[in-house]
């Protein structure tokens, strides 16, 4: 066993010792200033410890990775689903994948509570649980041929429990991919410089995609250049665009960017990974991560101040204007995708399986990404914590509680304790070349509002409007590539339910299959999309709690599988790992679903809320903010299917929990019992590196490598 040298000692001390300063400034600051700088401090510090000593542990100690075993890409190489996949392109894929609507809106929402509860909730959460079950569900499923998560749940649960998480984990899915949808049409309306930008990474990463699969093959820098620059290109020529005569052209409305957008999901779901999904994932995450870089080094030169209260009063009364219910258990899931994430298993056990080389990766690719995304969901909340919170509720009440003028929205998020006037309000919207910033819901704007502020301080004032519509195209980018990715996954989990009755639909790549399965999900989250953009109520608030909770109740399933995997293959004494996480998440999410369903607040509980539409129906009355009887028949409808679904979520995910205990317990008991539907071992012909960078030893495995095939092609000649 290798013992650290005194410079990784001291190297490793001080970055716990970093991280340990950020917490205690942020816990015990009372009533004076606040950095945003201390925040980073807490979040990295937090992260790398985790990253190089927990995800390590589990990787090697728990979960005993093999890299001479050889994965599902390189066994069942198709070329379409199947395909090894250079490690830096797959975490690009994969971190941009999962990396949606969630960690952009959830903590911008949640600043409603004050900066503390986010903050605590994003970094632990992301350490024990989120990062946890995406790196273990990723083994397992790649253990497995790339199973999904439902027919995981189905061959190792059992037909009933199994049955349940696949029909749960399915009709998630399709709410997920809905409202991340929402959050891009929000941010693309009526903005012809986000779609123009958008709309032209698709023939960038499709350009991408033949130059490293025919062009020149294996020249993963040399396209990584070309994809950046060109992605720069289109950015500034967005701008040119708003500008010209062309600006008519890329100004859509909602209802218009819905149609185009299930066009787009079905194209992607069906063409080959390395065309459009790998490359475009790829290019985005430069864009990404260069951002979030930006930001953090933003906020370390700016220094910019927490204005947003540590903790607020909305957190214990549970009426505040952006979402309604008491800090717990909503502020977990309006954070949601930040701190854990069942949409993230979907993703790790769909198509990142398919594509990865060595078992080894699943700690970079699985826990890794995570604790990536868990940083944009930090940089998130900072950009809501650093502005006004009088502007922060403005943009984030909705219409029908504080008007559409500026004299109105400046009394009435006075009368909640928080000044700001109308000159600042309409000041705030000329400085970004707006008209109004006034019940821009939905997060996206009030997070280009706090990364505007962030980088104009670096770079002037001058460029305020710039980096506005910059973050906006940023936010719309990083969206779209989670919905891509997930629109294959749904389809994914479609033929394994389909495969149960009829076996052709099994074989992922089989063509009408693909077809039919890929339009079908389409369809489907394109319907709680157009539900959304026609909502009266406001589609982001009606919508976010079903995500959030359907999100949490995916964790749910995913760690019950994880757990039960963990104790059927001999792991009995690690079982805590999930366990732990799986009991928080269950107690947290299904307090919420009851909420949701029978809550006696019109604001919280769908039911009662149908109710009050509904006799206000029956009186003739239009109640604000819908604005005719059709409007009230359209809140009495979603309020319907809101509540319907997610009391039927919250039962199938009950179903599944009580399942999975019984076959643990039974397990434990009688091990003879259970069995496993892991694939066989077969030795991989694949070198490549665990890590980014890698070690010592991968390189001179790598030559070893280089060097044999080498005299192989040279006797082949003789």
């Amino acid at each position: 066993m290798r013992t650290a040298n005194p410079r990784t000692i001291v190297i490793w001390t001080l970055v716990a010792l970093v991280g340990a300063a950020g917490w205690t400034v942020l816990a015990l600051s009372r009533g004076e200033e606040v950095s945003a700088a201390w925040m980073v401090a807490a979040a990295l510090g937090s992260y790398a410890i985790a990253y190089r000593f927990y995800a390590k542990f589990i990787a090697y100690k728990v979960l005993k990775v093999d890299r001479t075993r050889a994965t599902p890409a390189e066994r069942l190489n198709n070329g379409i689903d199947f395909h090894p996949t250079d490690r830096r392109v797959l975490l690009g894929h994969h971190f941009a994948a999962i990396a949606g609507a969630g960690p952009l809106v959830g903590p911008v929402l949640a600043a409603q509570m004050g900066y503390l509860p986010g903050t605590i909730w994003i970094i632990v959460g992301v350490i024990f649980a989120g990062a946890v079950q995406d790196m273990v569900v990723l083994f397992f499923s790649t253990r497995r041929n790339g199973r999904s998560l439902g027919q995981m749940a189905r061959e190792e649960i059992g037909p009933f429990g199994g049955a349940a998480a696949l029909l749960a984990t399915f009709v998630i899915m399709i709410i997920l991919l809905g409202v991340l949808a929402l959050v891009i049409v929000n941010a693309l309306a009526q903005s012809p410089w986000g779609t123009f930008s958008i709309a032209m990474t698709i023939p960038i990463a499709l350009l991408m995609g033949f130059y490293l699969r025919v062009l020149r093959p294996g020249r993963v820098a040399e396209v990584s250049l070309i994809g950046v620059a060109l992605l720069l290109f289109a950015l500034i020529a967005g701008r040119w665009v708003a500008e010209s005569s062309w600006a008519d052209t890329f100004t859509l409305a909602p209802s218009t960017l819905v149609v185009w957008m299930v066009g787009y999901g079905f194209i992607a779901s069906i063409l080959p990974v390395w065309m459009l999904l790998a490359p475009r994932d790829y290019l985005s995450t430069f864009m990404k991560i260069g951002t979030i870089f930006l930001l953090a080094l933003g906020v370390v030169i700016a220094l910019p101040t927490l204005k947003m209260d540590p903790v607020t009063d909305f957190a214990s009364r549970g009426d505040g204007p952006v979402f309604a219910g008491s800090l717990f258990p909503f502020v977990f899931i309006t954070i949601a995708c930040g701190a854990l994430s069942g949409f993230h298993a979907l993703i790790s056990s769909g198509t990142t399986p398919k594509m990865i080389q060595k078992e080894t990766q699943v700690r970079m690719i699985g826990y890794g990404s995570m604790l990536m995304e868990s940083s944009v969901a930090v940089m998130a909340l900072v950009a809501a914590s650093i502005i006004d919170p009088g502007l922060y509720f403005a943009m984030n009440a909705p219409a029908g509680v504080i008007g559409d003028t500026v004299q109105n929205a400046s009394q009435v998020v006075g009368s909640w304790g928080y000044q700001i006037s109308p000159e600042a309000l309409a000041r705030a919207a000329e400085n970004v070349e707006e008209s109004s910033l006034l019940s821009r819901t939905g997060g996206a704007p009030t997070l280009a509002i706090g990364v505007s502020e962030i980088f104009s301080e670096v770079t002037g004032g001058g460029l305020r409007a710039f980096w506005y519509h910059f973050a906006i195209m940023f936010e719309a980018l990083f969206i779209l590539t989670a919905l891509d990715a997930g629109t294959r996954v749904g389809r994914f989990m479609l033929q394994d339910i389909l495969g149960n009755v009829h076996r052709p639909f099994r074989n992922i790549s089989w063509k009408p299959g693909l077809l039919i399965t890929s339009a079908v999900v389409c369809g489907l989250w394109g319907y709680f999309l157009w539900v959304g953009v026609h909502e009266p109520l406001g589609g982001i608030n009606q919508l976010f709690p079903i995500f959030g909770i359907s999100n949490q109740l995916l964790a749910a399933v995913a760690l019950a599988v994880c757990t039960t995997l963990l104790v059927k293959s001999g792991r009995l004494k690690w079982a805590w790992i999930t366990g732990v996480p799986l009991a928080w998440d269950a107690t947290v999410t299904l307090t919420a679903s009851w909420q949701k369903v029978f809550s006696s607040d019109p604001k919280v509980g769908f039911f009662k809320q149908r109710q009050v539409f509904q006799d206000a129906i029956d009186r003739g009355e239009v109640l604000p903010p819908a604005k005719s009887m059709d409007d009230m028949h359209t809140v009495v409808t979603n309020s319907t299917v809101d509540g319907v679904l997610t009391a039927v979520l919250a039962l199938l995910i009950v179903v599944v929990i009580v399942d999975a205990t019984r076959v643990c317990v039974r397990h434990v008991r009688r091990p003879a019992l259970s069995t496993l539907s892991e694939a066989p071992y077969v030795e991989s012909k694949i070198t490549a590196p665990a890590g980014l960078f890698p070690t010592k030893e991968e390189k001179e495995e790598e030559r070893r490598a280089v060097a044999e095939a080498s005299s192989q092609s040279s006797a082949g000649v003789q």
